[in-house]
């Protein structure tokens, strides 16, 4: 019966960072909230490399054909320097701009942060903050597509993301938010902002293998973590897919009512 409530406890974890990853309501923030009611506690770092690699998996198979194109045209642009190849090469350079600003602050300062900031007080005001931001961005309709980017607009959204390593603030709503307020149409927010997710999480994977390896507890959670990978996987597929169509029609406002209803109730409640 324990093992079976714990296995519970991991699905519900699995599921919460899947249905919050791809929206901008932070998923890290929640997984916080959740292991907080449900008195899961946990020592490294094993859990959110785990379902974060889920994620990233889901979301590359969504992204698959752009990815591959992404690939091919970037390879071709430095073999031929043919002009029909060049928006895909210099998606790629602004891709790299952008996964900068998070790649170093991540490696110098990554634990540090999670100390200071990983109280769901934080969390609270965390959200009201992504709240405002994507309050004031819900009515903005930018025309730039992938060939009319700067490396500019990429260092901001790159920035945007590096903010997000604080807990409680969304990547997805820090990079989509930044991304809209250079004057990106939102379906190149969307498609930008989850191509810079791909290198900072393989980044983290790689960097976290060690973690993993050295976790005292990997074999007592072996199957608890495998629950929370699969539901991840699945579940984050399924939002991810069901965000992109709310993107399409604009409707972002709901996302910062949510952020400023959840924010209230964690610092009335004091969880």
């Amino acid at each position: 019966m324990e093992d079976f409530i714990l296995w519970l406890k991991y699905l519900i974890l699995g599921f919460v960072q899947g249905a919050t990853e791809p929206i901008p309501v932070s998923s890290s923030g929640h997984v916080i909230i959740a292991k907080k009611l449900l008195g899961v506690v946990e020592e490294g770092l094993s859990f959110e490399i785990l379902t974060n690699t889920a994620s990233l998996l889901a979301i590359m198979f969504i992204y698959r054909k752009d990815i591959l194109r992404l690939i091919v045209n970037g390879i071709g642009y430095l073999r031929t320097r043919r002009s029909e190849y060049r928006a895909d090469f210099m998606f790629i350079i602004y891709i790299i701009i952008g996964t900068i600003p998070a790649m170093v602050i991540g490696l110098l300062f990554k634990d540090e942060i999670e100390a200071v900031f990983s109280s769901v007080h934080t969390v609270a005001i965390a959200l009201l903050f992504t709240g405002g931001a994507l309050w004031l961005i819900r009515n903005l309709r930018g025309r730039k597509r992938e060939g009319d980017l700067s490396a500019k607009d990429a260092l901001i959204v790159g920035l945007g993301q590096a903010v997000a390593l604080i807990p409680g603030i969304s990547r997805s709503g820090a990079t989509l938010i930044s991304s809209i307020a250079v004057g990106m149409k939102q379906d190149t927010a969307l498609r930008f902002s989850f191509m810079l997710y791909i290198p900072v999480s393989l980044g983290g994977l790689v960097l976290g293998v060690s973690d993993i390896a050295g976790d005292p507890n990997r074999s007592a959670l072996f199957v608890p973590y495998l629950i929370a990978f699969l539901t991840t996987l699945v579940v984050t597929y399924f939002s991810m897919k069901w965000f992109m169509n709310i993107m399409a029609k604009g409707n972002l406002k709901y996302f910062a009512y949510y952020c400023f209803i959840a924010g209230i109730l964690l610092l009335i409640f004091r969880l």
